[in-house]
């Protein structure tokens, strides 16, 4: 019996690998995804659990990044409501706010443009007798407090109702499927792969290689060997607290480097992050973890804002975790990571008919358009099947296991 064989193969079962499942078998193709432990078990599930457009991105003018998650922030609030829901975010303004109120009001007023002005992009100056009223935020030398709109999500949840979707349509999904190597030939790509002790082999037009943090791992298993980009892995650390944000998500600036940070609620807590501290590139994404210098510089900021928070001992930290994103190899080592670009990048090795794709890099909002964008790069080498569905409109629920 010869290899079963399939347009598309994606490995790694992040949200964007189960993206560009759903995407290819929208688009009729037969699909494969390849995942070595299990769905969302990595930065899939340990992101800040927020679906936005990105609104402390304006700063660097990636004005075309915002524009596109907005839209597809639209499009999750109407396809998921179970899912993403729409939450008001508070970002109070100080006398030693780095970020004065006339720069905080246009850029909301930019970010409304972007939206397309409708009913989510709103939002106003909050008057001062409903300061008392957030959640015990400090008033003392509080200047101006805006309030939007953005959404947030169970990252995990949603990753897993792609999967479901895209199995809907036919793809096929095999977890605890290690990837051992590829190798591309003039007509697709040959894959082994290990699961329960055995090696399998399977054949595909196509690769996507989807595996976030450890993309340039898979590609080095890929022969003829293609070019790794450079990159840097930058860790994003949360911590969860006793009590919890009632009226919503707050907007806050890091006491320190002035970073944006959020605090809001989750599962009954208050959730802080994150933070964007370099990874190791010699030590394995598998074995991301929290610092103690992380989870203090999220306590001093939240602490800055909420007085209840000042004493460690009466309000610890309970849990903490950690995902990586990647992020083009910085130039100037002096440049955080926040200065960098976040646009994703598409890396394919041949112009014509391409057989592999990598993704470096990807929004947890904009993970239906880059999948798009994926399966269009490979249109030239796939074969001509015919869609039987559009992502924009595939509805998506809470596995049932969750309700």
């Amino acid at each position: 019996m010869g290899n079963k064989y399939y347009d598309v193969i994606i490995i790694g079962g992040g949200i964007h690998g189960v993206g560009v499942a759903q995407a290819a078998a929208a688009a009729g193709h037969s699909a494969l995804l390849l995942e070595q432990e299990t769905v969302a078990c990595g930065t899939s599930s340990r992101s800040s659990k927020l679906i936005h457009g990105g609104l402390r991105y304006l700063e660097a003018m990636q004005f075309s990044l915002v524009r596109e998650c907005l839209h597809e922030r639209a499009l999750l609030l109407k396809n998921a409501p179970s899912l993403v829901k729409l939450q008001p975010f508070y970002i109070p303004i100080y006398k030693d706010t780095r970020r004065r109120p006339w720069l905080i009001r246009s850029g909301l007023m930019l970010y409304a443009l972007l939206g397309g002005f409708n009913r989510t992009s709103t939002f106003r100056a909050l008057s001062k007798d409903k300061w008392d009223n957030l959640d015990g935020l400090d008033t003392i030398g509080l200047e101006a407090v805006f309030r939007y709109y953005d959404a947030q999500t169970d990252d995990a949840a949603l990753t897993r109702a792609v999967m479901s979707s895209a199995q809907s349509l036919g793809a096929e999904l095999e977890i605890h499927a290690r990837f051992i190597a590829g190798t591309l030939h003039n007509d697709g790509a040959i894959i082994r792969y290990q699961k329960n002790g055995k090696t399998i082999t399977c054949e595909a037009r196509t690769v996507v290689n989807a595996a976030g943090p450890w993309v340039n791992h898979v590609l080095a298993k890929i022969s003829p060997q293609q070019p790794l980009q450079a990159i840097d892995l930058v860790q994003g650390t949360h911590i969860l607290l006793n009590g919890t944000l009632a009226n919503g998500i707050y907007y806050m600036e890091a006491p320190g480097d002035r970073r944006a940070v959020f605090a809001m609620p989750w599962q009954g807590k208050t959730l802080v992050g994150t933070t964007e501290t370099t990874f190791d590139p010699t030590t394995d994404p598998g074995n991301v973890a929290p610092h103690e210098d992380e989870a203090r510089y999220l306590m001093e900021t939240i602490a800055c804002y909420f007085p209840e928070y000042r004493n460690l001992q009466t309000n610890p930290i309970c849990s903490a975790f950690s995902g990586l994103r990647v992020l083009p190899r910085a130039a100037n080592h002096n440049n955080g990571p926040f200065s960098r670009p976040r646009e994703t990048k598409l890396q394919i090795d041949r112009h014509a008919s391409p057989r592999l794709l990598s993704i470096y890099g990807g929004k947890l909002t904009a993970y239906r358009t880059t999948a798009e964008k994926c399966i269009k790069k490979l249109k030239s080498s796939l074969p001509a099947r015919k869609a039987i569905a559009n992502t924009k409109k595939l509805p998506l629920h809470k596995p049932i296991n969750e309700l």
